[in-house]
């Protein structure tokens, strides 16, 4: 019986913990430059990273070229396949390195605009409108470089590929029996 009581308190205090915890999901993120950025995300978007952006492609057979160019030799690239790519990750990181530069200084200026308190509903729309267009330009720009990539690839590459990467096919026939 004893054991049990001290079960019970030592489970309140831990939800107690837990709670207080979850009150306070944002805690030191106001010490952040842009608030509504890590310092991480800040990093991908000025160094052309990803940042899951292209993930619809990604996860249904059409590979990126910084992935593939990694995978390069055990995808068993040819020279051109190689060079092509190399072609498209650079164009890549010429369109996004800008794009991601722009989101940051328009995140910058959203924080600013409530930082200095001068934010209206107006300049607020036009922030966020700027922003929308700037994510999606970005999130394009990823995803159109993935499908270039796919382009020149074989299928047996792609198949390699999805393994490397360890993506389960939904469609695949293992562990399940056809009935025909």
């Amino acid at each position: 019986m004893r054991r049990l009581l001290l079960l019970a308190a030592t489970l309140v205090v831990t939800c107690n913990a837990a709670s207080a915890q979850s009150s306070k999901p944002y805690a030191g993120l106001e010490q952040r430059a842009i608030k509504a950025l890590s310092h991480q995300q800040v990093d991908d978007l000025q160094s052309g990273r990803g940042m899951g952006l292209a993930l619809a492609a990604e996860l249904n057979g059409y590979p990126g070229p910084s992935h593939v160019l990694e995978l390069g030799d055990r995808l068993e690239l040819t020279g051109d396949q190689r060079a092509e790519i190399q072609h498209l990750f650079d164009s890549m990181k010429q369109e996004t390195v800008p794009l991601g530069n722009k989101l940051v200084e328009q995140e910058r200026e959203l924080d600013n605009l409530f930082s200095a308190r001068a934010v209206t509903p107006e300049s607020l729309k036009a922030t966020i409108v700027a922003i929308s267009e700037t994510q999606g330009r970005l999130r394009e720009s990823h995803l159109k470089y993935h499908l270039s990539t796919a382009a020149l690839l074989n299928q047996s590459q792609m198949q390699r590929y999805a393994e490397l990467r360890g993506y389960q096919h939904p469609d695949s026939s293992a562990g399940r029996k056809h009935h025909h």
